[in-house]
């Protein structure tokens, strides 16, 4: 299964690394793009908990990873003034497109 990193960086201006056990993130979220703090949260989560689906689905049990990387964004998220989270990368696909992306993984 490909997977992914991308980094983020909060309204604070502190940065973060995130991991995805699948490319479905680029299906919720693009580099150079900001998103207000709740609707980074929600995208995130949303296609966090997909992508744990994808891994139970292929080897019958959940990511553990992906659910460890939704509470550490909700967990930095309560710690932030509201506002923007920019999405700086997302690497570890660099050779398949977003379209590609959501048939693959």
């Amino acid at each position: 299964m490909p997977e992914m990193n991308f980094t983020v960086r909060w309204p604070d201006g502190s940065q973060q690394q995130c991991y995805s056990p699948s490319l479905v993130m680029h299906d919720f979220l693009e580099p150079d793009v900001d998103y207000p703090l709740g609707e980074f949260v929600s995208r995130s989560t949303e296609a966090l908990t997909i992508a744990s689906e994808r891994v139970r689905a292929k080897f019958g049990f959940a990511c553990t990873s992906a659910a460890a990387q939704i509470e550490d964004i909700e967990a930095a998220a309560r710690k932030m003034p509201d506002g923007q989270v920019r999405v700086l990368a997302m690497t570890g696909a660099e050779l398949i497109t977003p379209t590609q992306a959501g048939q693959q993984s």
